[in-house]
C-alpha cells in the first residue's frame, strides 16, 4: 500500500501522455497583387485572395516530419503563393488584370479584371467549393477596376470579396480577403475586403495599398491617374494546427511556430516555412 502510494507520489510508472493521432488545421495561401492601372487609359483590378482550407479530423503519426510551406503575398500583377500542410495545398491568389493582361488571373481566388470601358473577365477559382470565390468582370462605366476574389464571397466591378473568421487560434481572426480595384482621379477609392483586410485600391489622392500580412488577402489596384498607378502587394499566408492538450507537445518542430496551451488546445501557428514532428 505504500509503495503504492510512493509510486502515484513520484509518477514511476505513469505512462507519458501520447502524440495525437488526428489535427485540426486551416491552410492559408498568399494573396495576389492587384494590377497596375494605365495613366489616363485604365485602373488595375484588385488581387485575388489565397484559399482558405480548413478542417478537424486530419490524421498524423509519430516520427515523420510533416512539411509546413507559407505562400508569400505577390507583388504587383503577380500571384500569390501557395501555403502546404502535409498533403493539404491552398493554391495563392490571382493577380489583378492590368494593361498588358486585362483578365484577372486564376488562383485560389479569382483577381478582378482592369478595366479601361472595355470588357475584361475576372479570374476564376481553382480551389473551387467552399475555399475561394472569382475575381470581378469589368465592362460600362470606364476607370473603375474590379474587385479580386475572396473567401466569403466573389469581387464584382464594384466590391472587394469579403473573408471569413476562424478561431483556430483562440481570437477570431479574419482572413482571405479580396484587394480593392483602382478607380479613375475623382472617385472614391473601392475599400479591400472585410473593413481594409484585403488591401484598398489606389484613386487620384491615394496609393494602393497591400493585403495584411499572415491573411492571405489581395493587394488594391492601381488607379488610371498619373502617379498612382502602382498595386500593392498581397499579403503572405498562414498555416495553424491545434489539437487537444491532453496529448504530448510535439517532439520537434522547425520554422519558429509560435505555440500557446489554452482554452482545452495546444496550438501551433507558422509565419514561414517549416516543419512538424509527434
Amino acid at each position: 500500500m505504500i509503495g503504492n502510494i510512493i509510486a502515484g507520489l513520484t509518477g514511476v510508472g505513469v505512462a507519458a501522455p501520447a502524440g495525437p493521432t488526428s489535427v485540426e488545421y486551416l491552410v492559408i495561401a498568399g494573396g495576389a497583387g492587384g494590377g497596375n492601372g494605365g495613366v489616363a487609359d485604365g485602373a488595375g483590378g484588385g488581387g485575388g485572395a489565397g484559399a482558405f482550407r480548413t478542417a478537424s479530423g486530419f490524421g498524423v503519426s509519430s516520427g515523420s516530419p510533416i512539411t509546413v510551406t507559407v505562400g508569400v503575398g505577390g507583388a504587383a500583377n503577380t500571384n500569390g503563393g501557395n501555403s502546404v500542410f502535409s498533403s493539404i495545398t491552398s493554391s495563392g491568389g490571382g493577380r489583378g488584370g492590368y494593361q498588358g493582361t486585362k483578365d484577372g488571373a486564376n488562383g485560389g481566388s479569382g483577381g478582378g479584371a482592369y478595366n479601361d470601358s472595355g470588357t475584361a473577365t475576372g479570374g476564376t477559382a481553382l480551389d473551387s467549393g467552399s475555399y475561394c470565390n472569382n475575381g470581378g468582370t469589368t465592362g460600362g462605366s470606364p476607370y473603375y477596376g474590379s474587385g479580386g476574389g475572396g473567401k466569403g464571397s466573389a469581387g464584382t466591378g464594384g466590391t472587394a470579396g469579403t473573408g471569413a473568421a476562424s478561431s483556430i487560434s483562440g481570437a477570431s481572426v479574419t482572413y482571405a480577403a479580396g484587394g480593392g480595384g483602382g478607380v479613375g482621379s475623382t472617385n472614391p477609392i473601392m475599400a479591400g475586403g472585410s473593413a481594409g483586410i484585403g488591401g484598398d485600391g489606389a484613386n487620384g489622392s491615394n496609393a494602393a495599398t497591400t493585403g495584411d500580412v499572415n491573411t492571405g488577402s489581395g493587394g488594391g489596384g492601381g488607379s488610371s491617374t498619373a502617379g498612382k498607378t502602382t498595386a500593392g502587394a498581397g499579403g503572405s499566408g498562414v498555416v495553424i494546427i491545434r489539437y487537444a492538450d491532453t496529448y504530448a507537445d510535439a517532439a520537434t518542430t522547425t520554422g519558429s511556430p509560435t505555440y500557446s496551451n489554452a482554452g482545452g488546445y495546444k496550438v501551433y501557428k507558422w509565419t514561414g516555412d517549416g516543419s512538424i514532428t509527434f
